[in-house]
């Protein structure tokens, strides 16, 4: 099954990562486990560029599911384009979507994935409103 990233969508951030070797499992192929590596990196690489990485002692993002499918084989040496999407803005919450696609197959998905992103203060461990410079940026 194909999995569609929704028409209202709105794309914050594209990044390259390379794929290293140490990517790959004994198939010859990237592990599984390390898709939801690259959809961090890229997701962690975004809220970097807003000044919004989660921090331990005040607020910030927490991702409370993650999913990905996998469409074709990603294989050493390489690099990813990545594209990451924000979607369905709440109080408190957000939708993102990542696809990957080797920057030398340009326009094929390989790998598509997401999580909702909840905005929790760290110290209470309880969801709070999005700051007002994250959701400018969602809406």
């Amino acid at each position: 099954m194909r999995f569609t990233i929704p028409e209202h969508k709105k794309l914050t951030h594209e990044m390259i990562i390379p794929i290293r070797w140490g990517d790959m499992d004994a198939m010859g192929h990237v592990n599984n486990t390390i898709y939801f590596r690259y959809l961090e990196i890229v997701r962690l690489e975004w809220l970097g560029t807003l000044g919004n990485l989660p921090a331990p002692t005040g607020i910030g993002p927490v991702i409370v599911n993650a999913f990905c499918n996998f469409y074709k084989q990603l294989e050493f040496p390489g690099d990813i384009l990545a594209r990451h999407y924000v979607c369905n803005p709440g109080r408190t919450s957000f939708d993102t979507y990542i696809t990957l696609e080797r920057a030398d197959d340009p326009g094929v998905i390989y790998a598509a994935g997401g999580a909702k992103t909840v905005w929790v203060d760290f110290p209470k461990q309880k969801s709070v409103p999005l700051p007002d410079a994250v959701r400018a940026l969602l809406d």
